[in-house]
C-alpha cells in the first residue's frame, strides 16, 4: 500500500514549514533516507529527508506553500499505485492548502495529521493555540477565541491562522470605512477592537472644496518592487511589532573604559594556539562579562509573562546573530557556568551554524538575557528591542575616543566603550537599570579580574 510521508516536527518551537525547492517530481524514485525537499522555517533551513523508499506517487504542496508539521507532505508507493485511499486513510483531502500569503477559506473538512501523530481535541471542543499565534493575536487586538479551528495538527490555531484574520479585518475595515482617522493599536493600526467600539459621529463639512489638480508626471514614482513578507522575515516583522505592544521598553546609556578590553584580547591573540585563547574577541569578553552581571540581577535574567516573573539562577545568554535569512538569536545554554574559553567556542560554533541555515531550532529559543553587539558597525548608541518574554537586552556599541581632563587639568583622550540596556519598566526600574550597568562597567573595567571569577 501506498505511505503517506509528513512534514517532520524539525523542532519543538516548530509550527511550519515553508518548502523552498523540491528535489523530486511525481514519477521519481526515492529511496529511503533520500532528499525530498529544502524547507525553511521560522529559524532556519534544512533538507527534509524520506522516511520510506518507493515511487513518488502524488506531491501535495507546490513551493512556496507553508506546511503544518505533522501534516501529509507527499505520497510514495508501487509504480501507478493510486494515492487515493492512503490520504483518505489519514483524512487528508488530496489537495495543496493556500499558501502562506492566502486566506484560507472555510472547509467542510480540514485535512488533519495521521492518526498516529494527531494531537488529540479537548473535550470541549477546542483544538487549542500556539504560543506564537497567541501573541500575535494579542498584537493586532484579535480575541484568540475567536479565531476559528486553525490549520496546524489536529486544527490547532497557529500564527497563520491568526494572520489571515487580521488581514481580512484590516481589508473589510477599508472596504467598508468602518474606521475614522488611525486606530488604536500600534502606529495607528487598526485592530479588531476598533472595528467592534462604535463609531464616532462625522461632522458635515461646510462646504465642498476642490484641490488644486498637480500636473501629471508620467515617469512618477519609477521603477519600483513589491516583495511580501515570508518565512523569517515575517516572523522577525511580527515578533518586533509584538515587542514593543507587549512591554513597557526604556534605554539607557553608560560608557566604560575600554584600555583594559583592548589590551586583553592583544594578549590573547598573541597567546600560544595550545591554549585554545587566541580566537577571543572583544564582544566574546563584553558578552562573558554581561553574563556576571546578569547573574547578579536576578530581574534582569528572567522571563515576564501574564503577570508572572520568572527569575533563573543560570544565565542562558542569546546573542544576536546577523545572517543571510535575517536576523537569528542564538542561546549559549549555561553560560554562567563556562570558563571564558567555552563561552567564545561555543558562541562562534553557534554562530556559524545560524550563518550556514543549519542550526537546530530548539538552540534558537529558551535565552534568558541577550546582548546584540553592533560595535562592529561603528554604532556608537542605539535602543536594542526585548526579546519577550525576557526583561533586559544589552546592546553592546563601538569602542571610541573621548576626551577626559586628567589631575592636573591636562585634556586627553581615551579608549570608551558604549553600552545601551533596554529594560522592561513594569519590572526592572531605572535605578535596578543603573545599577545593573554599574556593576557592568566595574567587570568590563576590571576584566582581568572578571574572567577569574
Amino acid at each position: 500500500m501506498a505511505t503517506v510521508i509528513v512534514m517532520p516536527a524539525l523542532g519543538n518551537s516548530v509550527e511550519s514549514c515553508l518548502i523552498v525547492s523540491w528535489s523530486v517530481t511525481e514519477g521519481d524514485t526515492i529511496a529511503e533516507n533520500g532528499i525530498l525537499c529544502e524547507v525553511e522555517t521560522d529559524k532556519a533551513s534544512m533538507e527534509v529527508p524520506s522516511t520510506a523508499s518507493g515511487t513518488v506517487l502524488k506531491l501535495l504542496w507546490e513551493e512556496g506553500d507553508d506546511v503544518p508539521v505533522m501534516q501529509p507532505l507527499l505520497v510514495v508507493g508501487e509504480p501507478g499505485e493510486d494515492p487515493a485511499p492512503a490520504l483518505a486513510d489519514v483524512g487528508f483531502s488530496g489537495a495543496a492548502e493556500p499558501g502562506p500569503e492566502a486566506a484560507p477559506e472555510p472547509a467542510a473538512e480540514a485535512p488533519v495529521a495521521p492518526a498516529a501523530t494527531a494531537a488529540a481535541a479537548p473535550a470541549d471542543g477546542a483544538y487549542g493555540s500556539s504560543p506564537r499565534a497567541r501573541n500575535l493575536a494579542a498584537a493586532e487586538g484579535i480575541d484568540i477565541a475567536a479565531v476559528p479551528a486553525g490549520t496546524g495538527p489536529g486544527g490547532r490555531v497557529i500564527a497563520r491562522d491568526v494572520a489571515a484574520v487580521a488581514d481580512g479585518t484590516t481589508k473589510a475595515a477599508a472596504r467598508a470605512g468602518a474606521v475614522a482617522g488611525e486606530g488604536t493599536g500600534l502606529g495607528g493600526r487598526v485592530s479588531q477592537a476598533d472595528l467592534t467600539a462604535p463609531a464616532a459621529p462625522v461632522e458635515e463639512a461646510s462646504a465642498p472644496t476642490t484641490a488644486p489638480a498637480a500636473a501629471a508626471d508620467s515617469g512618477f514614482p519609477g521603477p519600483y518592487t513589491e516583495t511580501p513578507l515570508k518565512g523569517i522575515r515575517k516572523v522577525i516583522s511580527e515578533r518586533m511589532m509584538h515587542s514593543l505592544a507587549s512591554s513597557a521598553q526604556l534605554t539607557y546609556t553608560t560608557t566604560a573604559r575600554a584600555q583594559g578590553l583592548l589590551e586583553m584580547r592583544k594578549r590573547l591573540k598573541n597567546s600560544d594556539p595550545v591554549l585554545g585563547m587566541n580566537k577571543v574577541t572583544i564582544g566574546d569578553l563584553v558578552g562573558f562579562a554581561a553574563v556576571k552581571t546578569a547573574a547578579r540581577h536576578p530581574a534582569h535574567n528572567a522571563h515576564l509573562v501574564d503577570g508572572v516573573l520568572t527569575t533563573f539562577e543560570r544565565v542562558h545568554l542569546g546573542f544576536a546573530c546577523d545572517t543571510p535569512r535575517g536576523l537569528l538569536v542564538p542561546t549559549i545554554r549555561d553560560a554562567s557556568r563556562l570558563s571564558l574559553g567555552q563561552f567564545s567556542a561555543i558562541s562562534k560554533d553557534l554562530a556559524a551554524q545560524a550563518i550556514d541555515g543549519n542550526i537546530n531550532p530548539d538552540l534558537l529559543s529558551g535565552a534568558t538575557f541577550t546582548v546584540s553587539n553592533l560595535g562592529g558597525f561603528g554604532i556608537e548608541s542605539f535602543t536594542p528591542l526585548l526579546n519577550v518574554p525576557q526583561t533586559a537586552i544589552l546592546g553592546v556599541d563601538a569602542i571610541f575616543p573621548r576626551a577626559y581632563t586628567d589631575e592636573d587639568g591636562q585634556v586627553r583622550t581615551e579608549q570608551r566603550i558604549g553600552l545601551s540596556l533596554t529594560a522592561d519598566h513594569r519590572v526592572i526600574d531605572g535605578a535596578d537599570a543603573a545599577r545593573f550597568l554599574k556593576d557592568l562597567v566595574a567587570f568590563l573595567e576590571n576584566i582581568e579580574i572578571a574572567v577569574l571569577s
